[in-house]
């Protein structure tokens, strides 16, 4: 199985609706990845509860439902990093400078998105955008696999 990381701030609202809506499409079509989410300036923000309402909403009308008791949002580590097999960051102007200061010689190594957080993009908006780049990506990954399926078969 292989691993996306999903980077963004808080791990709290971008990142978890990414981790989610990724996994879930990704085990309908029975594809051998695997998301998880990181913030990298987890208690830093002024989130309430473990995930925002806003991503658990996104993620029900798309027919994705969480946990009963989802975790806490939770700070990336080098480990998490070093283990990904992809490491996407939601917002590379939000993004880059974080990895440069926590992470040296990790910036170059992230794919990055343009997915705005609350402060300058509504919910419909921001979740519209991360939905298509997810389905963009999931379907990039699939034609990757088929391929490397034939070539071993």
């Amino acid at each position: 199985m292989k691993r996306v990381l999903f980077l963004c701030s808080g791990n709290y609202y971008r990142s978890r609706f990414a981790e989610a809506l990724f996994n879930a499409v990704a085990a309908q079509h029975r594809l051998p990845w695997q998301a998880l989410s990181r913030g990298l300036t987890v208690g830093l923000g002024n989130n309430i509860g473990p995930i925002s309402p806003l991503a658990v909403e996104g993620l029900e009308h798309r027919g994705v439902s969480l946990e009963t008791d989802p975790r806490e949002p939770m700070q990336v580590t080098r480990a998490e990093l070093e283990a990904a097999d992809l490491v996407v960051a939601l917002k590379e102007a939000e993004h880059r400078p974080l990895l440069e200061e926590l992470f040296p010689g990790w910036a170059d190594r992230v794919t990055y998105w343009h997915i705005d957080d609350l402060d300058c993009a509504g919910p419909a908006e921001a979740l519209e955008k991360l939905d298509r780049q997810l389905i963009a990506l999931l379907a990039r990954l699939f034609k990757e696999d088929m391929a490397q399926q034939r070539r071993e078969g």
